[in-house]
This record gives structure tokens, C-alpha cells and sequence, in this order.
């Protein structure tokens, strides 16, 4: 029995903390996300499964990245691989649709629905569309499970659409055979933020198929089996048999043989005993991290958030440990460990990896091993992994701090020394930057775009090499990394105290205007933002950057005015991801979301408190459109858990978690030795800061905690009140 069933048995057994009144489940709503420009999706999945059955909308544009959008009213299908709040749109592959009549000949019918009519619950989705069909969805790993309803006298057919796309998605091969009067299997191969994408699946029908049309592109076909670009399947089913009709679709990315293999997960056809199942699943994630309260609204808040933080990467490889990768050779993971993917490293390594270290002790070496696999595979640690493909997104090589986390607190199950190797070979590459970075001590502008961010994240980056070199014993590497480290001073100007960038000639770029954004990366001098927000990377010198401005009270008032300058940015190509704007602080974004805890390493602690309590109230909210911006895979979220529970790794890779304002009551974290508990006293919506702290009972006097400490268990007691107290430092 791993840690965590002992730890969720002794909480269900202690039967004191109020949340076990009822469960965690029904606290998480999965559309907030949906609405807004969150990209999340609503559908039934388990925890980190392969299928995320969802509904797709249909239409193209940055808000259905997640195949779905609160604002829209209709369904084009409902597709079994999703993709949880990122910023581009791909995968809803294997679209499947029920229907009352057949379609005309490559014609992609859209039936609409009522907010109403639609429920959604961890590991359940279900519509009753406007054509009177009742969908019900349900999950297993690796398998979804269909429960349709058809109208008394009307044709129940299921449409099988492997030429539906979105966004960048575009098929490039396809194929369906009919197995049986109950069984279908095929492929799709796709191309599109992922190059090279392959989905096998297996369909096997509760009832038998009278008759199976096909096309291609519209082309009809006749016979059992179709192979082409765009295939498309519609299965008629006997009305007179009755109108319920149950299907399970299984995904593999090996073989149609594997995901025959997957059909297994799910023995029969009791829909409710896969819903309950993949409730529990979810329950028992929920019972990681609970939290005390009255406040029936944060509730919602806190554990949808702690919901979207199980939700990617996902699972790539089979039961087995087989996957495909995206050179097509067919290889299993070591060991009997599983293969991961969807990294959106850029964005999880400043909080939900560090999360992962408190909440996923089984699954987070498979994932370290996942990155590591890619190594070997590519030569290269991922920037940012889809379907086994490097998709070069985003800026940094952030598997380098993931992996650093990982070795500094203990973790077990993965090769340190293959993991420093990876480090180090992602830090003398010759791509994206880096021969210029080396070459300069920084990135020239004219020789490399986006230069200012780069620059400042590579620096975080080397500094968190350095941390495991001086683990492992290896000095001259810590020297020379550490040397590195400081790199971000090459591109501050302690005149005007912002990062800026450079060209080549060591001159300044002109005109600079700390406002101005620009989205193409090749063109921007800053990631997704501009100079407010770039300017305070750098975690691993907080005082080496407030020294630039001459003091901490100097500096504490350059990260005032962060907060209070006018939220208006300058430039025709604006990034949209520059969202949830107080003054230039961007929440919607994750360049800012260490910023409000930089006061704690300057000795201010109280102004922490204010501006964590300010964007939890402002910045997250129980309704569709309830995030600032992206849900990123679940950074947006672990800011949340983390900063309602009180605390926040502002360095991902030092141990430290920085106090902020705790939103809850109580927070009970399972941890190896029991539990450990974060309580918050006198606290309300007015009493934000913090009086005094202890641990265990006994005075503390840090504005943080280290990983070791949670781990032993333990009390951690915040007295609260709503003056600031300016005597803690």
C-alpha cells in the first residue's frame, strides 16, 4: 500500500476534519476554466488518464483550444484527447458523434444545446442535446465510455469522424475496419503543433451494428474497411432493438492490437460502476490536500484548482509501459514505469511541479523518467512535449529546474546522474540561443529573438545546474554555473532599473518603453509580456536584484509601482496572454506569479500578505470565465492551491515554500509521516496579515518552510489579523 491510501485510511478513519462531511467531489466544478480564456475542458476523465472525453464545439479560434467554449451553443462531437488550458490548439482526435439520421456525404452536422441541460462532475459529463439525445460520458485510463440515449422512433446513428480537426490539427492519414457486428478499429495520424501525431483506437458497440457507411472526404465507400486522409464511419443501428445504445472507445499509440488490450479496463456495460470508479479515483486525489472552511465558495475554487492540477501531463504509453514515439519506433519504459506527456514546462515548473513533489509520490517518478526517456530519445531534455514530439514552445530549458527539484528534496526512482547529464547537455546546446548566451553572457538582440526573457530564464536555469552540481560534489561545475547564474545582471540597466535588451555591439536597444509588448517572438524583445513583468525574473538573487536599486526599500518600491502603474501596455501586436492586469502585474500570465512573494526575501513580509490575499479574492473565481488567463495545464491552478494554503515555491528548485496570506481555515497535506496541517487563527477576509507563526506549538520566525519540515508532519499555526505586523521580518 503506497503513502498516500495510508494516509487518505487515516484521514477517513480520524473523522474530525469537517470536509469528510461530505465529498471532495462535490466541490469541483469543471467549468470554471471553460469560459473566459482559460481553455479547460469539462469532460470525464480520471486523474493524468490518456482519454479526456469532452465536447467539441467545432469552431476554430484561440478560445477552443480545449475543443469546447461556455460561450457556444452547439456540439460537432465528442473527441477522446484533449489538451487543458494551453495557449494553442490541438489533438481532439477520434471524434465521435451520436445522431438521428444519417449525415449527407462530408458534412460535419452541428446540434445545439442549453447550459441547462449539461452536468459535469470529476470523471462524468452528460447533455441531453437539442435534438432530444442524452450523452453521458465516463473514463477509465486509457478507455471512454459512451452511454447514449436515443428519441422513442428516431434512427440511432453513430458517426465515427476521424476528419474532424481544429485550430492547427490537420489529419494526414486515416483508416476504419469493422471487426464484428460489435467492433471497429482504425487510426488517425495527424500533424500540427505536434508534427507527428498517432492515435489507434478500438470501438466496441453494446449492441449490434446493423450497417456501417463510409467515406472519405465525402467519397462513399463500399465494403468493411476504408483507408484515406480523412475517414469517416457512420454506424446504423436497429431502432426496433431499442433507443439506449452504449459504446467504449479505446485509445492506444501503439497498435489497434493495444487498444483492443485497453477495451479490457472496462469489464462490461454498468455505466454507473465506471462513473463511481473514476469518482473515487478523483477522491482520492481531492483527500491529498484538504482544506477547513466556511467559505463555500473557496471551497469550489480551491478544489476545482487542485482538480486541473491532476489533469496533464497525460498518460502516453499503454498498460504495459509500450508507447510510439514520435520517430515511430515502438518502445516501452523501463522497469514497468508509464510514459507521460504534455510537459508545458514553461509554465509548471514555477509551481505545479514543486506541487507534484507534495502530492504525486507514485506517478512523479514515471513522469521525471518520461523526461529523461526523451533525452535519450532526442538528445534533448523537452521544452515542451506533445505526443513525444518537441514542439519548441515557449522560451528557457525548464525540465532543467524540474529535474533539479526532483534530485535537491530526495526523490526517488530516477537516474541522478542521467538527470545531470540531460542538464547539462540542454545547457551547451547550440540551438534556440544558447551558443549566443555563452558567447555574450547574454543574448543579443540582433542575434536572437526574445532575448531580454531568454536571458533571464536561462540564467535561472544554469543557477539550478549549479544547486545539483554542489549536491553530487562537483565543484568546478558549481563554479562555472553559478558564473552563468549571473547573467541576468548583463541585461539590467541600473539606470533606469528594468531589464532591457542588448545587441550584440553591447549597446542598448532604442527607444525602450518598459509598456510595450510584443507577441512575435521573433521581434519581442520579452516572452509574452514586456519589461514590468520579465524584469523581476530572477528567484535565485532576489537581494542581487534589489541591490541594483540601491537598497530593499528602493526595491520594495519598484515592486509597489509594479502594482499601481497604469495597466495599459503600448505596441500594435500586444500579446493576449497579458491578462489579469493589476497595474503591470499580469496574474493571466506566469512570468508574474512569483512577483507578489518577493517582498518575503527582503524582510516585508505584510506586503506579501496584501497582494496574495488581493489576487486569490480578485483573480479566482467559481464561475466559467473564474481564471485570469490560460489554465496552462494546471499552473494556474497550483498558484491558487498553493496561495489559499498559504504558501508558494517563488524559487521552484531552492526547498523553500514563501508564506503568503492563507485563505483557509486549515489545510491537511498527506505526507509520509501522517499529515502535516496549516492552520490560520482569527482569519477572515479582513484579517490578512499575519501576527505570529509557530511550528509544532513553538515560536518560528522565517517567512518560509522547507520541503524537509512538511515532510517530518507537523502543525503550522499563522495567527492573523488586519493590521500589518512590521515587526516580522
Amino acid at each position: 500500500m503506497n503513502r498516500f491510501a495510508k494516509c487518505a485510511i487515516a484521514f477517513l478513519l480520524a473523522g474530525s476534519f469537517s470536509a469528510q462531511a461530505q465529498r471532495l467531489t462535490t466541490y469541483v466544478d469543471p467549468f470554471i476554466g471553460t469560459g473566459g480564456h482559460g481553455h479547460t475542458f469539462p469532460g470525464a476523465t480520471v486523474p493524468f488518464g490518456m482519454v479526456q472525453l469532452s465536447p467539441d464545439n467545432g469552431h476554430q479560434g484561440w478560445d477552443w483550444c480545449g475543443g469546447y467554449h461556455y460561450s457556444d451553443t452547439i456540439i460537432t462531437g465528442f473527441s477522446h484527447m484533449h489538451l487543458s488550458g494551453t495557449g494553442i490548439g490541438d489533438w481532439c482526435d477520434i471524434s465521435v458523434m451520436p445522431q438521428t439520421r444519417l449525415s449527407a456525404k462530408g458534412v460535419s452536422d452541428t446540434i445545439g444545446f442549453s447550459h441547462r441541460n449539461e452536468k459535469a462532475t470529476p470523471g462524468y459529463y452528460q447533455v441531453k442535446l437539442n435534438n432530444g439525445i442524452n450523452v453521458a460520458l465516463t473514463a477509465t485510463e486509457r478507455c471512454g465510455l459512451h452511454n447514449i440515449s436515443f428519441p422513442a422512433k428516431t434512427q440511432p446513428v453513430v458517426k465515427v469522424d476521424l476528419g474532424f480537426r481544429i485550430n492547427w490539427d490537420k489529419p494526414t492519414a486515416s483508416y476504419i475496419r469493422q471487426l464484428n457486428d460489435s467492433t471497429i478499429e482504425g487510426y488517425r495520424y495527424s500533424t500540427g503543433w505536434a508534427k507527428t501525431q498517432r492515435v489507434y483506437f478500438v470501438i466496441r458497440t453494446s449492441k449490434a451494428i446493423k450497417k456501417i457507411y463510409l467515406d472519405d472526404a465525402g467519397v462513399s465507400a463500399e465494403g468493411q474497411t476504408l483507408e484515406g486522409k480523412a475517414v469517416r464511419a457512420q454506424l446504423l443501428f436497429d431502432e426496433s432493438k431499442g433507443n439506449n445504445v452504449l459504446y467504449k472507445v479505446a485509445l492506444s499509440t501503439v497498435s489497434t492490437a493495444k487498444a483492443l488490450d485497453a477495451l479490457n479496463e472496462i469489464k462490461g456495460w454498468s455505466f454507473d460502476k465506471v462513473k463511481a470508479s473514476a469518482e473515487a479515483k478523483w477522491e482520492q486525489e481531492l483527500e491529498k490536500m484538504q482544506i477547513n472552511t466556511a467559505d463555500a465558495k473557496l471551497k469550489r475554487i480551491f478544489y476545482t484548482a487542485l482538480y486541473h492540477t491532476c489533469v496533464m501531463p497525460a498518460l502516453y504509453s499503454d498498460a504495459d509501459g509500450s508507447y510510439q514515439n514520435a520517430a515511430g519506433k515502438v518502445a516501452a519504459m523501463p522497469g514497468g514505469k508509464q510514459r507521460y506527456n504534455v510537459f508545458s514546462l514553461w509554465d509548471t515548473f514555477r509551481a505545479l511541479n514543486p506541487l507534484f513533489t507534495l502530492t504525486q509520490d507514485v506517478r512523479y517518478s514515471d513522469m521525471l523518467n518520461s523526461l529523461l526517456v526523451f533525452y535519450k530519445e532526442n538528445g534533448l531534455l523537452p521544452v515542451w512535449d506533445l505526443s513525444s514530439n518537441e514542439t519548441n514552445c515557449m522560451t528557457g530549458y525548464h525540465a532543467v529546474p524540474v529535474l533539479a527539484d526532483a534530485v535537491l528534496k530526495g526523490i526517488k526512482g530516477f537516474d541522478v546522474q542521467l538527470a545531470y547529464e540531460a542538464m547539462k547537455k540542454s545547457s551547451m546546446q547550440d540551438v534556440r540561443g544558447t551558443n549566443f548566451y555563452r558567447q555574450y553572457g547574454y543574448i543579443p538582440q540582433d542575434k536572437y529573438g526574445s532575448s531580454v526573457t531568454v536571458t533571464l530564464e536561462y540564467a535561472y536555469d544554469d543557477w539550478c545546474i549549479a544547486q545539483v552540481a554542489k549536491h553530487l560534489g562537483k565543484n568546478d561545475d558549481y563554479a562555472y554555473y553559478m558564473k552563468r547564474a549571473n547573467s541576468w545582471q548583463n541585461v539590467f540597466d541600473s539606470t533606469i532599473g528594468f531589464a532591457r535588451a542588448k545587441n550584440s555591439d553591447g549597446k542598448w536597444v532604442e527607444p525602450f518603453d518598459p509598456f510595450y509588448s510584443e507577441h512575435d517572438a521573433d521581434k519581442a524583445m520579452f516572452t509574452e509580456g514586456n519589461s514590468w513583468q520579465h524584469t523581476f525574473f530572477v528567484p535565485h538573487d532576489v537581494t542581487g536584484l534589489a541591490m541594483k536599486y540601491g537598497s530593499y526599500e528602493k526595491f520594495a518600491k519598484k515592486l509597489d509601482e509594479l502594482f499601481s502603474v497604469n495597466s495599459a501596455m503600448t505596441g500594435e501586436n500586444q500579446s493576449p496572454d497579458v491578462s489579469g492586469m493589476i497595474g503591470q502585474y499580469a496574474h493571466g500570465n506566469e512570468p508574474s506569479h512569483h512577483i507578489a512573494y518577493m517582498y518575503d526575501f527582503i524582510g516585508m513580509p505584510w506586503k506579501t500578505q496584501a497582494r496574495v490575499r488581493m489576487i486569490v479574492d480578485s483573480m479566482y473565481h467559481d464561475n466559467p470565465d473564474g481564471y485570469a488567463g490560460n489554465e496552462d495545464c494546471g499552473q494556474m491552478s497550483a498558484w491558487g492551491v498553493w496561495s489559499i494554503a498559504g504558501l508558494y515555491p517563488a524559487n521552484p528548485a531552492s526547498g523553500q515554500y514563501m508564506f503568503g496570506s492563507p485563505s483557509a481555515d486549515e489545510v491537511r497535506i498527506a505526507v509520509p509521516a501522517g499529515k502535516f496541517i496549516i492552520k490560520a487563527k482569527n482569519n477572515s477576509k479582513k484579517n490578512v496579515y499575519i501576527q505570529s507563526v509557530t511550528l509544532n506549538g513553538k515560536p518560528y520566525d522565517k517567512n518560509y518552510i522547507t520541503h524537509d519540515t512538511i515532510l517530518k508532519g507537523g502543525v503550522l499555526e499563522f495567527t492573523m489579523g488586519q493590521q500589518p505586523d512590521i515587526t516580522r521580518r
